[in-house]
């Protein structure tokens, strides 16, 4: 995956942004914190993708992954906010806040950081032809085509000779050169992110990234492509996607994946390239499909692929297998 340039304030006011300790006295879930001395939020980062003068919200998965932790701290300007005492105590932290709560701290704090990106569009300026909505702060390359009744939002680039058909909406997205959207499809839609042990709060847990969909790629009619959470939902090179396909926050899409019609595929999946996926498949979240793999129609994936695999059923296992299983169910 090439690097992607990101700046999160083209598509977020960050006029909220200010000292960590105003910050941290509207969160009630603090037990305690250590600051360094004048330090500054400038973003939220990832242990993928680290920021100066950033916030890194580590849970308790992420005790076994001390020297990947310590790499990253040892040089670079972060604040940790954790539930893991275990995380404190081993790293010997400089700058960090414990909570009981990792998840309501999460929500509480981007909240008072960001101002909810959806709000900007209809406080920009906007360009208003053949009854569409573009933001004064988005950037369309003169070769590109856009429909009518489309929605395209702060900060959204859009490449060289791109089609955008009618009624698309674009928000948190940056589009390659050579991309058709078709009709009615949504890019960079708010991620299906929500806290498991307060289902009460129907509420969505803030999602600051964004989708990166890079060149030659097609995306079908009324499909539905979530941003990422903190980085960026992406699409490799000449990725082709049927109608009613969703793809949610954070899932890595190599080249040339080929995805049938009503597809879904769970948040933070990574895809290889040279994928194809027959209609109705479901792949679940967090897992790694390898290069060259093949998923039948209708299979449901809920564990990893290797490279080069065929895989049909559900739960989805090597094709051969699964016939041989369906044929002696036949004659049974």
């Amino acid at each position: 995956m090439k690097k992607i340039i990101f700046k999160r304030e083209n598509f977020y006011d960050l006029s909220k942004f200010n000292d960590l300790n105003k910050i941290l006295s509207k969160v009630n879930l603090i037990k305690k914190s250590k600051i360094k001395t004048n330090f500054k939020i400038k973003d939220i980062s990832t242990l993928d993708n680290l920021r100066l003068n950033s916030l890194l919200f580590l849970n308790n998965n992420y005790t076994k992954n001390f020297d990947k932790i310590f790499k990253y701290l040892k040089n670079n300007p972060v604040h940790i906010i954790t539930n893991s005492k275990e995380i404190i105590k081993n790293l010997k932290i400089v700058s960090y806040t414990y909570t009981d709560n990792i998840n309501l701290s999460y929500n509480n704090i981007i909240d008072n950081l960001y101002y909810h990106s959806d709000h900007n569009l209809f406080e920009d300026n906007l360009i208003n032809n053949d009854n569409n909505f573009i933001s004064s702060n988005s950037k369309i390359h003169k070769s590109s085509k856009i429909g009518v009744n489309c929605v395209i939002g702060r900060g959204v680039e859009i490449g060289k000779n791109c089609i955008i058909k009618d009624n698309v909406i674009i928000k948190n997205a940056i589009i390659d050169d050579n991309v058709i959207i078709h009709e009615n499809s949504v890019i960079g839609s708010t991620g299906f992110g929500f806290d498991p042990s307060n289902l009460s709060n129907s509420r969505h847990e803030p999602q600051i990234g964004f989708v990166y969909i890079s060149k030659n790629s097609s995306i079908g009619a009324s499909c539905t492509i979530d941003r990422g959470k903190i980085d960026m939902t992406f699409f490799g090179e000449s990725c082709m996607l049927d109608n009613q396909v969703h793809i949610a926050h954070n899932v890595i899409l190599g080249s040339n994946v080929i995805i049938a019609a009503q597809v879904g595929i769970a948040g933070s999946s990574i895809l290889g390239n040279n994928v194809m996926i027959g209609g109705q498949a479901g792949i679940s979240g967090h897992l790694q499909i390898g290069n060259n793999v093949m998923i039948a129609a209708k299979s449901g994936v809920i564990k990893n692929i290797q490279d080069n695999s065929v895989v049909a059923g559900f739960p989805a296992i090597d094709i051969k297998k699964w016939k041989k299983m369906i044929i002696k169910q036949r004659n049974n």
